[in-house]
């Protein structure tokens, strides 16, 4: 592994039980992604794309291989420590917000700190920055369903860079969205990565905003290929 690595993927393998017979999605996968890169996976739907950034994150099991975060196997952690793992250095923005409708956009931004123990002050203070980071600073009394689709996954975005995350992960961040919102929360991303200084892997449909990351590789027949 290199030094400027963050993830480094050897061997990775995930299969599905399908009645009687196994549903291969990828076999003996290779992927390095150097500190600070950001790289976007493309392919058709069902072909893996979404499992990968699942057991990058530890949310899924592989079937065999190896995930190494920096010299850090987390394929051999247990689930508490996979669970601190990606409190503490995994910022993930999905297709859907999954923001709870009962609590304030606020609430919700400070929700990962206050798992990690934080005090209900303090997480509030941060939740606060990350809002104006994202130009919601003044919507954060508001509760989700108070908020335009677009408003909503800005906030989640502020969740997912909340607690200072090393890895930033985005699953079809733009693909609930208008071409014109989709192409505003696509900006911010990338500005906020920039600023940051995260590492990034983004799944996306979208080849133009595909071809504005570092790298861009398909997922196609269980491989990785340059895209």
């Amino acid at each position: 592994m290199t030094s400027a690595a963050l993830v480094r993927i050897e061997k990775l393998t995930k299969v599905y039980r399908s009645g009687d017979k196994d549903l291969v999605i990828f076999r003996d996968l290779d992927l390095e992604i150097a500190q600070g890169e950001q790289v976007a996976v493309i392919g058709e739907s069902g072909a893996g794309k979404s499992t990968l950034l699942h057991l990058v994150s530890g949310l899924d099991t592989a079937s065999g291989g190896a995930i190494y975060y920096r010299d850090r196997n987390i394929t051999a952690l247990s689930e508490p420590e996979l669970s601190s793992f990606r409190n503490r250095e995994i910022g993930y923005v999905w297709q859907q917000h999954h923001l709870l409708p009962e609590f304030s956009a606020k609430e919700n931004v400070s929700m990962p700190l206050r798992v990690r123990g934080m005090s209900g002050a303090a997480a509030s203070a941060e939740a606060q920055k990350s809002l104006e980071e994202v130009g919601l600073g003044n919507r954060g009394d508001h509760r989700a369903g108070e908020l335009s689709g677009g408003e909503q996954q800005r906030i989640a975005i502020a969740r997912a860079l909340c607690g200072n995350p090393s890895l930033l992960l985005a699953d079809e961040p733009t693909g609930n969205l208008d071409e014109r919102t989709g192409q505003m929360i696509f900006d911010l991303l990338a500005n906020l990565r920039k600023q940051r200084s995260l590492t990034a892997i983004l799944v996306t449909h979208n080849l133009q905003f595909a071809r504005r990351c570092d790298r861009v590789l398909r997922l196609e027949g269980g491989a990785l290929q340059p895209g």
